[in-house]
């Protein structure tokens, strides 16, 4: 009994130290090493707080476009990144599936080229930072009493769990004939702060987080679509 009482008074520590690192997500930024991030303004439409920053062209007819490029996903080094406790294989890994991620979704709407040409987009992604899970208390934080209400909040508030990762990028969405930038912005991405499987793994959120951030460009590309996504 008194073994089940400390592991749960260490996992409800745990949990309280973690409550204002999940109500306190770190913003994502306009990065400096990306040229295009100077054309970036507050997003006024930002509802759920998760695209801050926003550049768009403008009366842009996506669905003019049949095409898309994706270009190999490029991982962002520079000082103002937001990477924790992510190494480089594991930088890899998520840039490798952000990829695989985003051309599953578009190729819904798009044919999946290589050739830049009339009527065809050029997706340039950029991972900017990860946070990565810790998968045994972070689960926890998800069912012990202490932990389920506390994320029972961040759930209701659409905030991060605690003890959850993350996964921060940057969209840049061209037009492949004219090389014109017609989308930008950055996002924060991460699961429902009850989502429990997405705990199971170190990398598990941050996949979540690039499933949800593909999605979310469907529905900025295709705003009908958004209701079959949920």
């Amino acid at each position: 009994m008194s073994v089940n009482f400390l592991g749960f008074s260490r996992t409800a520590l745990v949990a309280l130290t973690a409550i204002a690192a999940g109500c306190a997500s770190t913003d994502p930024v306009a990065y400096q090493g990306i040229a295009s991030s100077r054309q970036l303004s507050v997003n006024t439409h930002n509802k759920d707080g998760k695209v801050p920053l926003l550049y768009s062209g403008g009366g842009v007819n996506f669905r003019a476009y049949s095409a898309v490029i994706v270009e190999p996903v490029q991982i962002y080094r520079d000082r103002d990144h937001h990477f924790v406790n992510i190494n480089d294989k594991d930088k890899i890994a998520l840039a490798s599936y952000m990829k695989d991620t985003f051309e599953n979704r578009l190729k819904s709407k798009y044919t999946l080229t290589s050739i830049p040409g009339p009527a065809t987009l050029r997706l340039r992604l950029t991972l900017t930072g990860a946070k990565s899970s810790a998968p045994v208390l972070s689960t926890a934080a998800k069912l012990m009493p202490l932990g389920l209400a506390v994320n029972s909040v961040q759930a209701a508030r659409g905030k991060e769990g605690t003890l959850s990762g993350s996964i921060n990028y940057y969209v840049e969405l061209y037009d492949s004939a004219t090389n014109k930038l017609l989308l930008a912005y950055v996002s924060k991405q991460y699961p429902g702060a009850l989502n429990v499987g997405a705990s199971l793994g170190p990398l598990g959120a941050s996949k979540v987080g690039i499933q949800k951030g593909a999605d979310d460009l469907i529905v900025k590309l295709h705003p009908t679509v958004a209701a079959s996504l949920h």
